[in-house]
């Protein structure tokens, strides 16, 4: 088995950045979702109320973020370290804030004007537990920034062969690996192979990172990620062939066991 891409995502719910090389931190790949857009009440904005954030290509660089989009000018933020932070809930049904610092007027306007609606974006300064241990097989503590649930998602192109077959069964459309906005793909992976890796270790080049359990998806994978248009699949076929407990599942979470860096082309071991 091989690495065959990387994949960060500044903001939540932004457009991917694809990488050869990305270092990995104790929360995930550096420059992965440390940023969100958040309403009013401190509640994130993602692709599952408002799709339209595709448009919205992030750069995270020392120090700041790059802000881009058709039709806008771009925008430098740089990270807001002296700013009063503000608690911030990755999701309305979630039980824990977090501490954040939300970035300047300037950038609120930007991000206001981009999705139609008021809008903030923040900026994690550190990693911080969202998600009651109890409620996650695997704890990853408080080494999560603002990612869903873990602090990687890994997925495989043999699992999404078999996908796509079951959708050309159906007379639908094949789906791109993008829908599910991994962070590793790994390829040369029999079909739902990674179903079995459940707390099992997983060496990748130099790395070892934990596999935390299966992903189980949600409606942005329904979104196209270039233009933003809704449908109904792969969520509709996932639902006929790959539902367990109620969840829809496609990928594996994972949390890093160590730090280091990863690049496509590296070999992926299951190490224990």
């Amino acid at each position: 088995m091989r690495l065959s891409a990387i994949h960060t995502y500044p903001v939540k719910g932004c457009r991917r950045r694809d990488h050869d090389v990305a270092p990995v931190l104790p929360w995930g790949l550096a420059g992965d979702r440390r940023w969100m857009l958040v309403d009013a009440a401190g509640i994130g904005i993602t692709q599952r109320e408002v799709s339209g954030l595709v448009a919205l290509r992030a750069v995270a660089h020392a120090g700041g973020l790059t802000l881009r989009a058709a039709g806008h000018p771009d925008l430098d933020v740089p990270e807001p370290v002296d700013g009063v932070p503000i608690v911030v809930r990755t999701f309305r049904s979630r039980k824990l804030g977090v501490w954040a610092h939300a970035a300047g007027s300037t950038a609120q306007t930007w991000v206001s004007r981009l999705l139609g609606r008021p809008a903030r974006l923040v900026w994690l300064a550190r990693p911080a537990r969202h998600i009651p241990a109890a409620d996650r097989e695997q704890d990853p503590g408080g080494q999560v920034t603002f990612a869903d649930e873990y602090p990687i998602l890994l997925s495989s192109t043999g699992s999404l062969d078999e996908l796509n077959r079951w959708l050309a069964e159906a007379g639908e459309p094949p789906v791109p690996m993008t829908r599910f906005r991994p962070n590793l793909v790994v390829t040369g992976a029999p079909a739902w192979a990674e179903d079995g890796w459940a707390a099992r270790l997983v060496r990748i080049g130099g790395v070892t990172f934990r596999a935390a359990g299966p992903a189980g998806r949600c409606v942005v994978t329904t979104v196209d990620q270039e233009t933003g248009v809704r449908g109904k699949e792969p969520l509709v076929t996932l639902g006929r062939y790959r539902r367990v407990r109620q969840k829809l599942r496609f990928g594996l979470h994972m949390v890093p066991v160590e730090t280091g860096r990863v690049a496509v082309g590296d070999e992926v071991v299951l190490a224990d």
